[in-house]
């Protein structure tokens, strides 16, 4: 979860199933950069090479602060999602995976897009209340 001045960093996913490109099925739903490991990769490690990936924008693994974990399980799939909190960073976020992602934008916690990415909601959730697990 990026943050800047009260502010929080969402996508808006591809609408298309197939460019959304989700086991979890979050076509046009809003959500936050992320992604799956690389085999033998931290979590921090993930999380750095992720946000890089997906927005351009440079963070460290020093600057990130564990805030949620969470069990995310359908029928066919079972993911464990690390959500990281970051408020300091380098660039602007772009559209660098747009078979994917549409467009980036900040938002208040208290004015969110609709829907947001279940695992994406999951670690707002931890971060409101506090709750990591």
């Amino acid at each position: 979860m990026l943050s800047r001045n009260g502010k929080i960093l969402l996508g808006q996913r591809h609408a298309d199933p197939v460019k959304a490109s989700s086991e979890m099925h979050g076509e046009g739903t809003w959500t936050m950069p992320g992604g799956k490991l690389n085999f033998g990769e931290t979590l921090k490690a993930a999380a750095v090479r992720e946000i890089l990936e997906e927005t351009g924008i440079k963070i460290t693994e020093a600057d990130l602060k564990l805030i949620s974990l969470s069990d995310d399980i359908l029928p066919d799939v079972h993911f464990v999602t690390a959500g990281f909190l970051c408020d300091s960073f380098i660039g602007e976020a772009r559209v660098t995976e747009p078979d994917e992602i549409t467009q980036w934008q900040w938002f208040s916690l208290d004015n969110l897009p609709a829907p947001v990415y279940p695992p994406s909601k999951k670690v707002l959730n931890s971060f409101i209340t506090g709750r990591i697990y």
